[in-house]
């Protein structure tokens, strides 16, 4: 602590998993408790030498690359929620049963900015990114009782076959459900959620 060292500090997820985070810094400790306290501070590492591609650039200025620094506001519980969401859905996607971890997502029902967004695995649902961004974009809803509805100017649309068979087709189809009951999808939030849909169509 007083060395101001950074360390890695690994957050259980559920038994046997864990995510690591890194930098993070002890900045207290109870002793008597064995206990103390964990800050995670932000570092920007890395720069770009001015003229490392100088030549190439002369030579083919379509390859020219502008870098700059900005400052994000990332959510710091966002990995463990979206692991602990991913392992309560058995890491497949509640719509399309997708297994594949890379492309599933932890989807909010309601957005964390709100006031029931709270990051926990009820107000969230397993998606795989196309139906998280469908979701999110209110072309698909899901209903308090479950159940998936697809917009209807989506369901009026011809296109592919990932429209006719990775949305339209689950119209009225349920979602695959948590494992444990206690993890199933707030119906309160799902209710808030699903008005929104019907508004947006």
């Amino acid at each position: 602590m007083k060395g101001n060292i950074p360390l890695i500090y690994f957050l259980s997820i559920h038994k046997g998993y864990y995510i690591a985070e890194w930098p993070v810094y002890i900045v207290g400790d109870n002793i008597s408790k064995l206990c103390f306290t964990v800050d995670i501070k932000e570092e920007i590492t890395g720069q770009i030498p001015a003229n490392q591609f100088a030549e190439e650039i002369i030579q083919y200025p379509e390859l020219k690359k502008v870098f700059g620094v900005s400052q994000i506001v990332t959510r710091l519980y966002q990995r463990t929620f979206r692991e602990r969401v991913l392992h309560a859905y058995n890491s497949q996607c509640s719509l399309c049963k997708l297994k594949h971890r890379e492309l599933l997502d932890a989807a909010h029902i309601t957005g964390d900015k709100e006031d029931l967004g709270d990051p926990i695995v009820q107000n969230g649902i397993s998606l795989c990114k196309i139906h998280h961004a469908a979701f999110d974009r209110n072309i698909i809803g899901i209903t308090p009782d479950y159940s998936v509805r697809v917009r209807k100017d989506i369901l009026s649309e011809t296109d592919g076959p990932m429209l006719k068979f990775g949305i339209q087709e689950l119209n009225g189809h349920e979602i695959i459900l948590p494992y444990d009951k206690n993890f199933y999808p707030d119906r309160r939030r799902l209710e808030v959620r699903f008005k929104q849909f019907l508004h947006a169509g």
